[in-house]
């Protein structure tokens, strides 16, 4: 088994002291290594939480691009899911409710919020992602929740 990772990806049921007992570390750590959560009590099934001190050279674990053509209604993916959860977290939700592993019309409005933000136009924010906008997403991998 490899070491402890540096991210958790929150599940159902999770909190901040819940993971941070997970890991043997403090609340306060885990607060501390994530200034970008701002409400402790709020987290999301999907967000990322790092679980141990950031080190000087940056770690990248974040989910591949996976193609164009993952992106359709037929596709059914914990990788949609995740994907609408940062969608949330930079403020580019088009979702009525929360996000769910179908990819949706939803998603594509969201996406193409994300899109515009990046300073996309026309074709370029339709919210189909391509690689280089999936990559400034940083989609967490979810290898690491196993």
């Amino acid at each position: 088994m490899n070491a402890t990772p540096d991210f958790y990806v929150v599940r159902e049921g999770d909190s901040l002291s819940k993971i941070a007992a997970m890991f043997h570390v403090t609340l306060a750590q885990v607060r501390k290594w994530n200034p970008q959560i701002k409400n402790p009590n709020l987290i999301h099934p999907g967000q990322r939480v790092r679980v141990t001190e950031p080190t000087a050279v940056p770690v990248s674990d974040d989910e591949p691009f996976p193609g164009k053509d993952f992106f359709q209604s037929s596709v059914n993916s914990p990788i949609i899911e995740v994907m609408g959860w940062r969608l949330i977290e930079e403020g580019c939700s088009a979702y009525p409710d929360e996000p769910d592993l179908q990819w949706s019309e939803a998603d594509r409005r969201s996406y193409a919020k994300w899109q515009q933000k990046l300073g996309f136009i026309g074709s370029d924010a339709n919210g189909i992602p391509g690689r280089n906008s999936w990559e400034k997403l940083h989609v967490p991998a979810l290898h690491m929740s196993e």
